[in-house]
């Protein structure tokens, strides 16, 4: 229950819904409020398939590659301590503007993917795959209710801004950088610990 419960917790934080808020607010301002929530529906099952995907075939990839579970974890440990960085410190350019004309509904891209199914979940994924072959129920389990939680947050977008703010959102978004920065640590310093017990 602990492991899956971290699980849950990787997941969303990685997921990072307050960070994606501000963004989906930009691509559907234009777009009708009634059509806004079948969009952002769409997009996140469209997201949700690629993400099972990834998690069920990773380990397959991670087998082919022929790579060993403490290098993963090691790699994963630095992957997520430099996107917890950019949560904690976000540039100017993070923006990321959608690039669709206004009122130009949005389809695959950029919501479902990179904004939602972005190489950092899906090389996450792969990697807990990998670490816990014989729990994927489990780790199916906590990517869907990881994924529930962040579309309920992006489906109440306008009620989370009105509430939070625009500070209160960067704020939240800097404090689940900081709880990463600390997961990441100790997925490094285990991959460290198993690669030297052997």
């Amino acid at each position: 229950m602990a492991e899956m419960t971290s699980a849950i917790i990787l997941l969303f934080l990685i997921l990072d819904p307050l960070g994606n808020l501000p963004i989906f607010m930009s691509i559907l301002k234009h777009i009708d409020p009634k059509r806004r929530r079948i969009i952002v529906i769409r997009e996140m099952l469209i997201a949700l398939v690629l993400m099972m995907l990834f998690l069920f075939t990773g380990e397959k990839i991670l087998e082919v590659l022929n790579l060993r579970t403490e290098t993963v974890s090691i790699s994963g440990g630095i992957i997520l301590f430099l996107i917890a960085i950019r949560m904690i410190f976000p540039s100017s350019d993070n923006a990321n503007t959608s690039g669709l004309p206004a009122g130009e509904e949005p389809f695959l891209v950029p919501m479902a993917i990179p904004l939602v199914a972005g190489p950092s979940i899906l090389a996450s994924l792969m990697m807990l795959s990998h670490q816990y072959p014989n729990k994927m129920g489990y780790l199916a389990i906590a990517l869907f209710i990881a994924w529930a939680l962040s579309a309920m947050i992006l489906m109440m977008s306008d009620l989370f801004l009105r509430l939070l703010g625009e500070k209160g959102v960067n704020a939240l978004e800097r404090l689940m950088g900081l709880i990463l920065v600390m997961i990441s640590t100790q997925m490094f310093l285990d991959g460290i610990r198993s690669y030297l017990s052997h």
